[in-house]
């Protein structure tokens, strides 16, 4: 029988499935949004903050994130938030592996519950986790991706905005177009043409409306190949790292 998104909730904040349950933990932060929403971001962990008040993105980062929602006509209740992991690392480090082979069935539950048109992925680790791409985020962001029957467009973390100078740096335009894209796709304007960026930046510009996608813009799209069930796939100066697949029954979930 199929469960609720409380449920699993409830479930998910005694967990004890990895050693991050006893490194510090004020409590799980599970996710918050519209449960039958049809955007959904993905990020890397709980920071500081999230710890301590139990929902994603309340910080700086978050206020960041809710101001570009709003630039696209929505809002955090129209949309549902997420983590890869649903404990906060200790000194907000990076994930590691059994800890993110631990979290991934309840991410692959929230998603088959939720059961979003169109997933953001928020960051490097996010981005390589659900795409299972060793590419770095400047070169992913804006581009379209199908995954599981949905669309996955990749950008910036809101936190890496924030360090990287702001409402001032190139990065917070390109975040902003990254979320005009969303709007667009979500209206049914933007089709998936590939999983991969190209192996070089194209020398002419695209039209200022056309979306960035995995094939350059004067070449016949790349057939769409649907992406792996997430596993992990690390930064660029560690090995790709992929713990088990989740079982038959998991997969069916999607």
């Amino acid at each position: 029988m199929t469960r609720t998104l409380a449920e699993v909730a409830l479930e998910a904040s005694t967990c004890t499935r990895c050693k991050l349950a006893d490194m510090g933990r004020t409590q799980v932060v599970f996710g918050v949004g519209h449960p039958d929403a049809d955007l959904m971001f993905i990020g890397e962990a709980p920071g500081f903050h999230e710890d301590k008040q139990g929902e994603p993105f309340v910080g700086a980062a978050g206020q960041l994130l809710n101001r570009l929602l709003g630039e696209i006509e929505l809002s955090r209740g129209d949309v549902y938030i997420a983590n890869v992991l649903r404990c906060r690392p200790p000194g907000n480090r990076d994930p590691e592996p059994d800890e993110i082979e631990a979290c991934t069935p309840w991410l692959i539950e929230t998603i088959s519950l939720v059961q979003p048109r169109l997933i953001m992925t928020l960051g490097n680790f996010a981005t390589k986790y659900v795409l299972q791409t060793t590419q770095g985020i400047t070169r992913m962001r804006g581009t379209v991706h199908s995954w599981h029957g949905r669309t996955v467009i990749p950008t910036f973390h809101p936190a890496a905005i924030l360090h990287g100078g702001g409402e001032k740096s190139p990065q917070f335009q390109d975040m902003r177009e990254d979320f005009a894209l969303v709007r667009r796709t979500l209206a049914g304007g933007v089709a998936p043409q590939g999983v991969q960026p190209p192996a070089e930046p194209s020398s002419a510009e695209p039209p200022a409306d056309m979306p960035r996608t995995a094939a350059p813009p004067t070449a016949a799209p790349e057939p769409v190949r649907e992406v792996p069930t997430p596993g992990m796939a690390a930064r660029p100066d560690r090995p790709v790292i992929v713990p088990a697949p989740p079982d038959e029954e998991q997969l069916e979930l999607f």
